[in-house]
């Protein structure tokens, strides 16, 4: 006999109708050891957008403005280059960019220490890839990250 759970669950999503069926998820970074809420805990997917999106437009301004000196075919040019230049000189000093600082975001290795340079410049690359920081976990923990064994976290 059918109750009409098993119809509605693809309403609800697989996250939904697995957590029904007696599926324990957890929060966001418990896999990884990380706390739930505050300072280490892993950044949502809001924040970390968030923060390459006024990275992605402080280079475009420095592109167009500085590098390009207005002309737009050449700005586009310089902007991926260039970001992945500024994106890898912040987080390999500081461990957070412009963007990230704004949003209290940094990047750490799964022990909680800085990353490495190699690990900044492998990321960072994946990151200018595009695809590979579309694909996320169920911990919203993208390709590159997974790759170079690195996570976003708030401080």
């Amino acid at each position: 006999m059918d109750t009409r759970e098993a119809l509605g669950s693809w309403i609800d999503g697989p996250k939904a109708a697995a957590e029904k069926m007696g599926a324990d998820f957890g929060y966001r970074g418990e896999r990884l050891g990380l706390p739930r809420d505050g300072s280490g805990a892993m950044a949502g997917p809001g924040r970390r957008i968030g923060a390459l999106f006024v990275d992605a437009w402080l280079v475009n301004l420095v592109s167009y403005g500085l590098l390009a000196g207005g002309d737009v075919k050449s700005a586009n040019l310089w902007s991926l280059p260039l970001f992945y230049a500024v994106t890898v000189l912040f987080l390999a000093t500081t461990g957070t960019t412009i963007g990230k600082r704004l949003f209290g975001l940094r990047v750490v290795r799964l022990d909680g220490t800085r990353a490495t340079i190699p690990q900044v410049l492998l990321r960072t690359l994946l990151l200018c890839l595009v695809i590979p920081a579309a694909v996320w976990d169920r911990d919203t923990r993208g390709l590159h990250d997974k790759a170079v064994g690195t996570v976003e976290v708030r401080f």
